[in-house]
């Protein structure tokens, strides 16, 4: 008598039909059929009795079935006791950005990890973008994707991924036959950023800041869509990561210039705090981003 004759028993009883049952096991009605013969062959008795095509328990049925359903609950018992022992497979990850554009690519990773590990939660607190960081220390995140460092010895940081970042323009507008934008070119122009304030926004940070350069208007306006459709229309100039672009050059008259000669470049990097003791399972979590987001 193997599990499987087991699992057989039950599915065939508690699906009220052998149609259900098929469904159930993913078996053929022969190879179903092979299986009941097979394990009543075994134990030398009938199992069911078949009465107007359905199967109705015989007395050592009834047997079965209550011990198919110990031995299979504790078997299920025992595998998830295991993997929770080996992959610490229950709990939660918090977890956000600084930046709203990393949301395009951050729910496909998350998907496929619930794949491996369904019993896992994986929850983005978008309330925490803009400052990860700050809400890491406060406990309200488990992880902060960051491309923006502090020097703090509470948190730690993981290298995740390199981008470029730049500058999305319409096809007529005069910076589209440059080669590569600076400082001094912004000084004129309506800047579109996703949301304030000024400090949180990458094209501030590392290059009108330093440079003390101030474009003529700038406008937050969080929806990309819309953005893109400024852009189009002319009215504005807006940063984007090069990869988050991408696919808004295939379709619109928009083009990608390069901010600097040698291009804005940003490390993004896993913020989690140092002195915390996590579960097997963030670990795997950590070590499974860093891999498929190199893949993307």
């Amino acid at each position: 008598m193997e599990i499987r004759h087991l699992r057989l028993i039950k599915a065939i009883v508690e699906e009220g039909s052998i149609t259900k049952a098929i469904d159930k096991l993913h078996l053929t009605q022969s190879a179903l059929s092979h299986q009941l013969k097979e394990a009543e062959y075994q134990l030398g008795t009938q199992l069911f009795l078949r009465t107007n095509k359905r199967l109705v328990l015989t007395k050592a049925g009834e047997k079965l079935y209550e011990i198919a359903n110990e031995i299979l609950d504790k078997l299920s018992e025992t595998e998830l006791q295991i993997k929770e022992m080996v992959f610490g497979e229950f709990g939660e990850i918090r977890i956000s950005t600084e930046c709203f554009s990393s949301y395009h690519w951050l729910p496909s990773v998350l998907k496929q990890f619930h794949h491996l590990y369904p019993n896992v939660e994986l929850k983005i607190v978008t309330e925490a973008t803009h400052y990860p960081l700050q809400k890491l220390l406060d406990n309200v995140i488990d992880i902060g994707i960051v491309s923006d460092q502090i020097k703090d010895d509470r948190i730690k940081y993981l290298e995740l991924f390199q981008d470029e970042v730049v500058m999305a323009v319409s096809e007529n507008h005069p910076w589209a036959n440059k080669k590569y934008v600076v400082a001094e070119d912004f000084a004129n122009e309506h800047l579109i950023i996703h949301s304030l304030p000024m400090e949180t926004v990458t094209i501030h940070q590392m290059v009108l800041a330093p440079a003390q350069i101030t474009p003529k208007k700038v406008t937050p306006l969080p929806l990309t869509e819309a953005s893109i459709e400024m852009v189009k229309a002319d009215m504005g100039v807006m940063s984007m990561a090069k990869w988050a672009l991408q696919p808004y050059l295939k379709s619109s008259p928009i083009k990608a210039i390069k901010i600097g000669k040698s291009g804005l470049k940003r490390k993004h990097f896993i913020a989690i705090r140092a002195e915390k003791q996590y579960p097997d399972y963030f670990n795997h979590f950590i070590g499974f981003l860093q891999t498929e987001i190199n893949l993307q």
